[in-house]
């Protein structure tokens, strides 16, 4: 909102220092800043409401090291993240951008599927929540909506330069009127040398008019996975919080460099035609993070919920997908995946041993990954630094992408 208040005020009125609104480094600072500052502020005072109306997490005995001493800890501070992510959007981004107004939708979507999952949990005692079905429906739901959008949206493009009689003309020379726009379903694919790979190229049998089918299906599994692994990977202070800090980093300078004509052009990764305004919800994103790290991090004074972690889960997916990095999220949200992939080992072998050998067995000493390492006597604000400084490698790795190919 602000944007379009300074833009009319510096076309009108020539106000000293209102073009600098125009500036997306300027706006996506003041968002982390404004974002930072409301979680801060307003996290205490959250939590003082949760300990009045006894809004504390019930925790199921695992016989993990400290577990006791967090029961009563006040859940549903998720949100918290979602006003410091929703209000500093709301002021600085252009709201008629299609990117922004769908990391908007996959905010209160995902953030009204969790508060619903956590009040059932505390106001009706019900300790299992939202029945997994209906959270799945949900999952599903906004990836429907996230599919459809940016396959059929008129302002989903990609610019490919035109054809030039300059034979000399270089890529890093263009500029936005070199280009044309055009629909396409072309996505990044990691280090491999012509690293981009069209949906439409994956069953040629199914011809173009087709092609939506497998998009869609394929942000529909990612939009789901991605927000179960954020939900699995909350179980210890400040682990979710902090790793997808680090993932929203990322997803801001992808944003940043594909949104651009010239470094797109410098680095000769895709071009995304208004890609860039999506650095300001990012860095936001990031802002609400570590402002919640503030009262997240060991011993925690209150836990993000479902409300949380099912909502940093969707935007991450769906930023993502936004920036066509999809195909790099295994490495990128590498936590999340070692997280899943933890769970379904330790189910699947546990079946397997138990039909076979009439005994289960495990692979870990208890899943997810994080407390296993609990169970082995390691404090979890290590193992939390640990998993971090992963996510940040993985992080490096990611950003590595764009010139190793």
């Amino acid at each position: 909102m602000l944007y379009y208040l300074f833009d009319y005020l510096d076309k009108n009125f020539d106000l000293m220092g209102a073009g600098v609104f125009k500036y997306i480094s300027f706006r996506a600072g003041s968002a982390a800043v404004i974002s930072l500052l409301i979680t801060i502020t307003f996290g205490k005072k959250l939590i003082d409401y949760l300990k009045r109306k006894q809004v504390g997490e019930e925790i199921r005995e695992l016989g993990l090291e400290g577990q006791s001493e967090k029961r009563g800890t006040p859940t549903m501070g998720g949100l918290i993240i979602i006003a410091a992510i929703l209000v500093p959007t709301l002021l600085f981004a252009k709201l008629d951008n299609i990117y922004v107004i769908l990391l908007i939708t996959a905010t209160v979507w995902m953030g009204s599927i969790g508060f619903l999952d956590d009040y059932i949990k505390v106001f009706k005692k019900d300790k299992k929540g939202l029945a997994g079905r209906f959270k799945i429906v949900g999952q599903v739901g906004l990836g429907l909506i996230v599919g459809f959008t940016l396959y059929f949206n008129d302002q989903v493009v990609v610019g490919e330069v035109k054809p030039s009689p300059a034979a000399s003309m270089t890529i890093t020379q263009t500029t936005e009127k070199d280009f044309q726009y055009v629909k396409s379903t072309e996505t990044t694919v990691p280090f491999f040398k012509n690293n981009e790979l069209d949906y439409s190229n994956i069953l040629p049998f199914l011809g173009k008019n087709y092609t939506w089918i497998i998009y869609v299906l394929v942000v529909v599994l990612i939009v789901t996975a991605v927000s179960n692994g954020a939900n699995i990977t909350d179980g210890i202070d400040g682990l979710a919080a902090g790793a997808s800090g680090i993932i929203g980093i990322t997803l801001a300078i992808f944003a940043y460099l594909s949104g651009r004509v010239d470094f797109s052009g410098y680095l000769n990764i895709m071009y995304i035609p208004n890609l860039s305004e999506l650095v300001i919800f990012c860095t936001a994103f990031v802002g609400a993070c570590l402002g919640f790290l503030w009262y997240n991090a060991y011993p925690a004074q209150v836990f993000m919920g479902d409300t949380g972690s099912l909502t940093l889960g969707g935007i991450i997916a769906v930023a993502a997908l936004a920036v066509r990095k999809e195909l790099l999220i295994p490495v990128l949200c590498g936590i999340f995946l070692i997280e899943n992939l933890s769970v379904v080992m330790q189910v699947a072998y546990f079946k397997y041993t138990k039909k076979k050998y009439g005994e289960g067995r495990r692979i870990f000493l208890m899943s997810p990954l994080h407390h296993h390492y609990q169970k082995k006597n390691i404090h979890e604000a290590k193992i939390v630094t640990r998993f971090w400084i992963l996510g940040i490698l993985m992080a490096i790795l990611t950003l590595a992408t764009l010139k190793l190919r």
